[in-house]
């Protein structure tokens, strides 16, 4: 009532009025609802004495907290107009004893001594807590708050050389608070880290070690704000896990649309692989690639991944092969995506609202069909085949490997394989999923795709039945464009114990003619069939007299091992700049 009135009053009744205090009156600019408690409206009644606050303490906790020590607790000495001495030397043991305790303030209704401070400390324990950062007694930050802080400064860290220089330090003030630092101030909180720390600048830059100190000088100082400031601004709840909302920021996917990286996402992920590739050799060793996941919570790529997209001699993945990764991962599992965009940081570093500005939604593949063009820039291709029929090697051959290549443990196997081809010059991205032959227990997923492979082996009599029955039954009368592959072309052709030859089936079923293919060869397999699964995937109107025809084909691809030597080309010369 003294708050509200701002003078004392005579009469107190024994429970005052709710009220509520609008949020532009407040330093924090947030409503703070007040609800007065009545002692004698409860039989629960403490006596003042230090014992009696210690045992408040554990009756809060209990009932209010559920013994969590989740809700914060201010202790209040009132009436401190009726004593000439301070008692904060004898609470402040016991507030160090309960964590919930942010703080304990000495105030008087009747002289108005500290009031509106006090519901200033409320607003604060609220929003800023100490519990969550700091641990009185061992006097430093608790450990979530570092690991939270040190992700924060691996993201901020732009260049990923251990220091955060000037232009990375405004770019984190700008990103957190609004404003650059002047560079006065810049070197005044460098020269404070120098005096307290030995190794908390280097080169001119703040090192992990001084970040860390800066934030535990804050919140020592009573500057919780700036440290919660940062907190949130990077993600992160009141529990200091990262908030669902910002790993998953709402994102719509209709029916019959897919979901794609975006120019802007493609720039941010190419700009992590430079930050991470620190020989400069295109290509992310085992030890670079744990350094730029290690802002997650988990490794997210398992060693699947090296089956999956190209890799280099050594086995580590390729910048092609880390793009086609995340395209792979945006298509199958966009949630997954927003949430592994959210880990390194993109809305921050990209400057956008959410992930979600990252991705593109594709419109219904119906209006594609309709228009006689996409503007899709991933394919999919279900790849169907019995068991040793030389599926495998197909998704293999399409990496660029041969027999020869080493295979890989069973544990290791993969069932995708995506990479980039060229169709009249555009580059797509082709995804290969190897279907499990077992065709009676075909899900809607394994039949949903832009293109159907169908795989058989020229050196088994009964191979091309399994193809000729999945068509059969699942695509007879589907708009989507199947290719026959005939597989192991390199090993001499038998007769198929089915009722046509395989050509002959593909003319009665209006299907570009079966196309011979072998993986068993010195250099790489050839790219060409994969670039003729691409264009029927782009073109699934097209008619089956036009794909028979050779100059279809030759218009299709021409051009695409100059784009491939041009888009490695620009890379190099963006990573030089």
């Amino acid at each position: 009532m003294s708050l509200v009135s701002e003078e004392f009053p005579n009469v107190v009744p024994y429970r005052a009025e709710e009220i509520t205090i609008p949020a532009d009156v407040t330093p924090e600019r947030v409503p703070t609802h007040i609800v007065d408690y009545s002692g004698t409206s409860r039989p629960r009644v403490f006596h003042s004495s230090d014992s009696a606050v210690t045992e408040k303490c554990l009756y809060f906790r209990k009932t209010w907290c559920g013994g969590a020590s989740r809700v914060p607790l201010i202790l209040v000495g009132n009436k401190s107009d009726l004593v000439e001495h301070s008692s904060m030397e004898t609470i402040l043991p016991i507030m160090n004893q309960y964590s919930e305790i942010e703080t304990c303030v000495e105030c008087s209704a009747k002289n108005l001594k500290n009031i509106s401070e006090l519901f200033y400390y409320a607003q604060k324990a609220v929003l800023h807590p100490t519990g969550p950062l700091y641990c009185p007694e061992k006097k430093d930050m608790k450990p979530l708050c570092v690991k939270a802080l040190t992700r924060i400064f691996k993201v901020s860290d732009l260049d990923n050389d251990g220091i955060l220089n000037d232009n990375e330090l405004n770019f984190f003030q700008r990103t957190c608070f609004n404003t650059p630092l002047e560079p006065q101030a810049l070197e005044d909180v460098k020269n404070v880290v120098r005096k307290n720390l030995n190794d908390g600048v280097c080169d001119n830059g703040l090192t992990l070690k001084g970040f860390l100190f800066l934030h535990t000088l804050f919140i020592q100082r009573g500057r919780h704000e700036t440290t919660w400031t940062v907190l949130r601004r990077f993600g992160y709840d009141d529990d200091l896990e990262l908030n669902q909302d910002y790993l998953f920021p709402p994102l719509k996917v209709p029916p019959d649309c897919t979901t794609e990286l975006n120019h802007n996402a493609y720039l941010f992920l190419q700009s992590i692989f430079d930050k991470h590739d620190k020989d400069r050799d295109c290509a992310l060793s085992p030890e670079e690639l744990r350094d730029l996941f290690d802002v997650f919570p988990y490794m997210p790529w398992g060693p699947d991944v090296n089956n999956t997209v190209c890799t280099n001699d050594q086995g580590w993945i390729t910048y092609q092969g880390y793009l086609s990764q995340w395209t792979l991962t945006t298509y199958l599992d966009v949630q997954r995506c927003l949430e592994y965009l959210g880990y390194l940081g993109y809305s921050i570093i990209a400057e956008q609202e959410s992930q979600a500005s990252g991705i593109t939604v594709t419109r219904d593949k119906k209006i594609d069909l309709q228009k006689k063009q996409t503007q899709r820039s991933v394919f999919r291709c279900n790849v169907f085949g019995d068991i040793g029929c030389g599926k495998s090697g197909f998704l293999q051959a399409f990496l660029g490997r041969n027999l020869m290549v080493k295979q890989k443990p069973e544990e290791h196997r993969s069932y995708y394989a995506i990479s980039t081809t060229y169709v009249y010059g555009q580059e797509k991205y082709l995804l290969l999923h190897e279907v499990f032959p077992d065709f009676d227990y075909l899900s809607d997923a394994d039949l949903a795709c832009d293109i159907v492979c169908l795989v058989y082996d020229v050196s088994n009599p009964y191979s091309f039945d399994y193809c000729a029955k999945v068509f059969k039954q699942y695509f007879t009368d589907s708009k989507t464009p199947c290719m026959i592959i005939a597989a192991k072309s390199d090993l001499p052709e038998i007769k198929q114990m089915y009722g046509c030859s395989p050509l002959e089936f593909c003319r009665r079923h209006r299907m570009p003619p079966p196309q011979s293919f072998t993986c068993n060869t010195a250099a790489a397999p050839s790219r060409d069939i994969y670039t003729k699964l691409t264009t029927m995937a782009m073109y699934p109107h097209v008619s089956q007299a036009d794909l028979t025809t050779s100059t279809f084909w030759l218009r299709a691809s021409v051009g695409a091992t100059v784009f491939a030597v041009l888009g490695f080309t620009m890379y190099r010369v963006l990573q030089l700049k």
